[in-house]
């Protein structure tokens, strides 16, 4: 059986309602949050009661100060928590690479000739002129000299060839 493909249209279509229906589910959940929100706060921080002479507002001052460093507290170990948690994090990451073996990149080619790398790589101080072809070893290359014997008439071998064959032939 063959599939029929969808139209084009039809496609477009679903597609648009799906993203309808997650934006819906977007600002469902950004509600939820808010909610969530204004529930934790009524719940842990109450509205502190201004109402009264100086004596009771210092104290709810005090009060307010101690659950500050509280909180200060807890966000400080909080972030040294996640702090270590980046750090194994990255240490895992760099065992994953290790693991992996690292891809050397494509080396570029590069024209550049002796003199000129011996000065990048010793620097402007040593001025080293290498003429290459002044350091190499000077062979004389030697003719070798054919027996004359070689050189003569070819008639002259096949004779003595004949008798060499004849002795062959004989025993």
């Amino acid at each position: 059986m063959s599939e029929k493909k969808m139209t084009s249209s039809r496609r477009h279509h679903l597609k648009s309602l799906m993203l309808q229906i997650a934006a819906g589910w977007i600002e469902n959940e950004k509600k939820e949050i808010a909610n969530a929100k204004q529930a934790y706060l009524a719940e842990h921080c109450p509205a502190p009661n201004v109402s009264g002479d100086q004596a009771a507002l210092m104290e709810t001052c005090k009060k307010l100060h101690a659950l500050i460093d509280k909180v200060d507290e807890e966000r400080y170990d909080l972030e040294s928590k996640l702090g270590k948690a980046d750090k194994e994090i990255d240490d895992l990451k760099m065992k994953v690479i290790d693991l992996a073996g690292v891809k050397k990149p494509a080396l570029k080619k590069v024209r550049m000739s002796a003199d000129a790398m011996l000065k990048a790589l010793l620097g402007t101080k040593h001025t080293v002129n290498l003429d290459l072809r002044a350091n190499l070893k000077q062979v004389k290359k030697e003719v070798k000299e054919e027996p004359a014997e070689a050189v003569g008439d070819w008639r002259k071998n096949i004779e003595d060839k004949a008798d060499r064959k004849k002795m062959f032939e004989t025993s």
